[in-house]
């Protein structure tokens, strides 16, 4: 319960683009934070993009100028729109959330990036 779900993956040649999505039930309010995060084969998991509940945001340097997260209060929902896609940006991407009390991690989502 309260677990976010994200879609949206896939793959893509490089320099093509994806919308991944980050839904969570109605069950979870009070929702602050959003997140991306993103985890490589054989590498650790690393943090993408944030983005408050004033929809201020913040980008890894790799990211930038190439991603952008959004979100929809209204549906307690969570965008990541991927452009310039580089074969180095394949990984599993998580959604993360935080409420005022604990945070939310979903499952992932596999974004590859091939030609």
């Amino acid at each position: 319960q309260g677990q976010p779900v994200e879609s949206g993956g896939g793959l893509v040649q490089p320099g093509g683009s994806l919308r991944l999505s980050c839904a969570t039930s109605g069950s979870v309010s009070n929702i602050n934070r959003m997140g991306w995060y993103r985890q490589a084969p054989g590498k650790g998991r690393e943090w993408v993009a944030l983005i408050d509940s004033d929809s201020s945001t913040d980008y890894a340097d790799s990211v930038k100028g190439r991603f952008i997260i959004s979100r929809d209060n209204a549906k307690n929902t969570c965008y990541l729109q991927m452009s310039s896609l580089k074969p180095e940006d394949t990984a599993v991407y998580s959604c993360r959330i935080w409420t005022r009390t604990r945070d939310y991690w979903g499952h992932g989502t596999q974004v590859t990036v091939s030609s």
